[in-house]
């Protein structure tokens, strides 16, 4: 007998070939994808403990969110319209200064995962500090995670003293690296412009001692570019290479401001790139060249940024900009065609993370990480493409069933697991007496 069985539904599993089912089915037992196959509606239903009717709806992998700063959600609207240097220095750094406490980046984290998962999004890499506080808060809430302690060499929440910045980090992946297969301890370098050579060596040495993933903003913007090249003779992603961070493991968050050479460099480390094109054109940092990176076959996939800067963590928009945006930008209207976008926000994204053995696809073996759309509404009929639907027509309130792990934490657009009404609350009133005094 399995735990579940979905159908009646399109299946795009996301595997090598991009194989649809049209008429489908799937079956899920103890938290493991187990069979994928073709279903009339004729024959009976292997036996299960649930048979979930997908009513016609689209099945498919989660999203995978490659970027986010999951307490920055109370940040949300703070500071909009602003040059980044200015938003960052003049409004962000000194908010999270005064505000981010052990309090605050638990709720903020949990409306950050509340959000992910009524949008669909099943797994979210992310980078901040206080990560201790909340990793277990995130891992409660049945997503899947990648969370990675900051490291910057100023004064930052939960370390004071610069000098510890690595040994926090450190200690908080050895500590957390055992919590579960859900949820994974990162280290997270803000950028090349906030931490020395020595410290992006060290914190670089400590994740692959522990065989984390490391994070870094690289090339944002042109400033940075131009000061990396005044400062140091070469462009962030040079510098970074010759400091030997770049590898499989290593993700480089934005990418904007790559040439030719830094492409290639990109490519032979097999460093992974994510894209946040919202994020880019509203603090108007640049248009990456991930056209460019795909044609190279670096991995590329996608990401919202922190809600202070994006503001909402919805990767359906996600996808719909990053196929138009490069359209535009390179007056080719067959750049970035929806297939390719719909991979970066799941088999890619996933293989971007290191997690492409468990999840990004439906296939037997995998992870039972998936969800269920409802194309029964006026902006999805009629259906041509499912791919074309999905990346610019579809959006979160779309999502009606959410899976991960072989558990439910979004049915019929609810969530299961929190208790959103009294997060609401909570937040309202951490917000009335902290932020809303600034």
């Amino acid at each position: 007998m399995f735990d579940t069985i979905v159908y009646n539904g399109t299946i795009l599993t996301m595997d090598q070939r991009f194989s649809t089912i049209t008429k489908g089915a799937m079956a899920v037992h103890q938290g493991e994808i187990k069979q994928v196959w073709e279903y009339s509606g004729k024959s009976v239903l292997p036996e299960a403990k649930e048979h979930i009717d997908a009513q016609g709806g689209i099945i498919m992998p989660g999203l995978v969110n490659g970027h986010t700063h999951l307490p920055m959600t109370l940040f949300r609207g703070l500071a909009d319209d602003l040059p980044l240097s200015q938003w960052l220095n003049d409004h962000i750094f000194p908010a999270e200064a005064q505000h981010v406490n052990p309090k605050s980046v638990v709720l903020g984290a949990r409306l950050a995962c509340a959000e992910m998962l009524l949008g669909g999004i099943t797994t979210c890499c992310d980078g901040y500090f206080l990560v201790a506080h909340f990793i277990e808060e995130v891992a409660n809430t049945g997503i899947r995670a990648i969370l990675g302690q900051g490291v910057i060499d100023y004064p930052a929440p939960g370390v004071p003293d610069p000098a510890l910045n690595v040994t926090v980090a450190r200690n908080f992946a050895e500590k957390w690296r055992s919590l579960s297969g859900r949820v994974q301890p990162s280290i997270f370098c803000h950028s090349p412009y906030t931490c020395s050579a020595q410290t992006l060596t060290a914190a670089k040495k400590a994740a692959t001692d522990l065989g984390a993933v490391f994070q870094i903003h690289v090339a944002e913007t042109e400033a940075e570019r131009d000061q990396m090249l005044a400062r140091q003779g070469s462009t962030p992603v040079q510098y970074l290479d010759r400091l030997g961070i770049l590898d499989p493991q290593t993700l480089l968050i934005h990418a904007v401001w790559l040439d030719a050479r830094d492409i290639d460099i990109v490519a032979r480390s097999k460093a992974r790139v994510i894209h946040c094109p919202q994020s880019n054109m509203k603090l108007a940092s640049g248009v990456a060249p991930v056209p460019d990176m795909l044609a190279a076959g670096i991995c590329v996939g996608l990401g919202t940024d922190g809600s202070a800067s994006n503001n909402d963590l919805d990767l359906w928009a996600e996808m719909d900009s990053a196929a138009k945006l490069h359209k535009v930008h390179r007056l080719d209207p067959t750049l970035m065609a929806a297939d390719t976008v719909l991979h970066m926000a799941t088999i890619q994204g996933a293989r971007a993370l290191g997690l492409d053995h468990q999840i990004g696809s439906l296939e037997p073996g995998k992870r039972a990480d998936f969800i269920v759309l409802n194309m029964d509404q006026p902006h999805l009929i009629p259906m041509y493409h499912p791919s074309s639907h999905l990346v610019y027509a579809a959006g979160p309130a779309d999502v009606r069933h959410v899976m991960i792990d072989g558990q439910w934490v979004v049915q019929n657009g609810q969530l299961q697991i929190l208790d959103m009404a009294k997060l609401r609350e909570e937040i309202n009133a951490f917000i009335t007496g902290s932020i809303g005094r600034r």
